[in-house]
């Protein structure tokens, strides 16, 4: 059996397993969904209880999740959607949120808590030990999207003057409440960051060697109020498990870990993506949750714009009224060369927009830009320019003179659309504006007027009709 063939029927296996565990809850049968769930790993738990809650009613998901071992049960809580920690938490004790919100790592707290109303958030802090209370509003204070939103305090934090043995002796007291042990901070003193240590370089060292002369003080850091997506890009840069974050005064306040940093490419991703679709949403709600008035509300800015710009278009077209009456056959030839233009353009933007999140491409390289979409269009041009002019002439029977109105047309056009598509993201930048925004239906609705004064004005010049 092959690879794919084994991963197929394991997915298979999955939604006949989910399908039988909601059949069980429906039937009341607990025990027999609780045995069957308890087949799966933590994170597959999280996502079959997901289902359950579309399907039923989330009094027999509670049920479910109760009959969890406690254990079992926090860890699945973890990897759950927030609306659905929410609706778990609304119906269970609570002596049984305060179980899980002391066994959740801490940042999976700082997570849960952001999304939870203040009242229940103020109970639950009600019944925190002090010193942990503390530490926990200072957590959420930071602004959700900086570096200071996504750390967690659980590292392992060592003195320079501790020996190899000394480290190991600390690092097995304390591994087990941390983020990582793989990556250790030095601190002199009080918190400030002196310098990091490896696991691999302690586990090869002698045993008397001090924690100073094995540190790395060349190290990579980011601060609290960094934005969330610069420290994205730290860690795709230099392929960290950990990276330490520090306050203005260099103390070591956090770590921020890689499981984190993934959840926020996937934000980053999807925002970029509903912008480039013209949909205005910041939340992470999914799909099939979000409400058909609020996918109306989303959606409707960005189609009012287009709408008018395609207004504009046609009353562009219209001021040609005169050369197309003479022409009839022009008005077939509009769509073509508009599309072409939106076509071409949307492939350079997507290019050059993907470039800018990678740090491929940066405002400095925009000649390079320029130069290169440049060549490509001239040649991409007169490649479709002579594929046109051909079908027009030999296939459509017009005359050459219509012909060469279209290609000459849309070799302006494809030019243009290119060099809009591959600057036009980057002047986006330059001016504080998120380069997503410039794609397809921008580019598009931009050429569209374009393609249609540049062909309206070249049949006029070419075929000698008055405006």
């Amino acid at each position: 059996m092959t690879e794919t063939m084994y991963m197929d029927a394991k997915m298979q296996q999955f939604e006949e397993d989910t399908e039988r565990i909601i059949k069980f809850l429906g039937e009341k049968s607990y025990f027999k969904a609780r045995d069957l769930i308890l087949k799966y790993n933590e994170v597959d738990i999280g996502e079959i209880l997901e289902e359950v809650l579309d399907e039923l009613e989330v009094e027999k998901t509670i049920i479910l999740f109760r009959m969890l071992p406690k254990d079992v049960s926090v860890e699945v809580f973890s990897y759950l959607p927030s609306d659905d920690q929410l609706a778990i938490v609304r119906g269970i004790t609570d002596r049984e949120i305060s179980y899980i919100i002391e066994e959740l790592d801490f940042d999976d707290k700082i997570d849960f808590l952001e999304e939870l109303p203040a009242n229940i958030v103020d109970k639950i802090l009600e019944k925190t030990p002090k010193e942990e209370r503390k530490l926990i509003n200072t957590f959420l204070n930071y602004p959700d999207t900086c570096a200071g939103s996504l750390m967690t305090p659980d590292y392992i934090s060592l003195q320079e003057t501790m020996t190899v043995s000394e480290a190991m002796a600390h690092i097995k007291r304390e591994g087990m409440d941390s983020e990582t042990v793989y990556t250790c901070y030095v601190k002199r003193g009080g918190r400030k960051l002196e310098g990091i240590v490896s696991l691999r370089s302690l586990v090869v060292a002698n045993d008397n060697v001090r924690i100073s002369e094995l540190m790395n003080t060349d190290y990579v850091y980011v601060n609290v109020y960094d934005d969330q997506e610069e420290v994205a890009e730290s860690f795709k840069k230099y392929g960290f498990l950990a990276i330490p974050v520090v306050d203005k005064e260099h103390r070591l306040v956090g770590i921020i870990t890689v499981d984190d940093i993934l959840d926020v490419i996937e934000e980053e991703t999807t925002e970029d993506i509903e912008r480039m679709a013209g949909v205005m949403d910041g939340s992470d709600t999914e799909y099939l949750d979000m409400g058909v008035f609020r996918h109306v509300r989303n959606r409707l800015p960005w189609l009012i714009f287009l709408t008018i710009s395609l207004m504009i278009t046609g009353t562009i077209i219209g001021k040609f009224e005169a050369v197309l009456s003479q022409v009839i056959v022009l008005v077939s030839y509009l769509p073509l060369l508009m599309g072409t233009g939106g076509n071409t353009g949307s492939q350079a933007a997507t290019l050059i927009i993907r470039g800018m999140a990678v740090d491929d491409i940066g405002l400095k390289d925009a000649l390079k830009v320029f130069w290169k979409e440049l060549r490509i269009s001239v040649i991409l041009g007169i490649i479709l320019s002579a594929l046109n002019l051909a079908k027009v002439v030999f296939v459509d029977g017009q005359s050459i003179m219509i012909g060469m109105t279209v290609a000459i047309s849309m070799i302006i056009i494809v030019i243009f659309a290119k060099l809009l598509g591959g600057l036009l993201p980057m002047a986006a930048k330059k001016i504080g504006i998120d380069p997503a925004l410039m794609a397809t239906p921008m580019i598009s609705s931009l050429t569209d007027m374009v393609s249609a004064v540049t062909f309206l004005l070249i049949a006029s010049v070419l075929l000698g009709i008055a405006l």
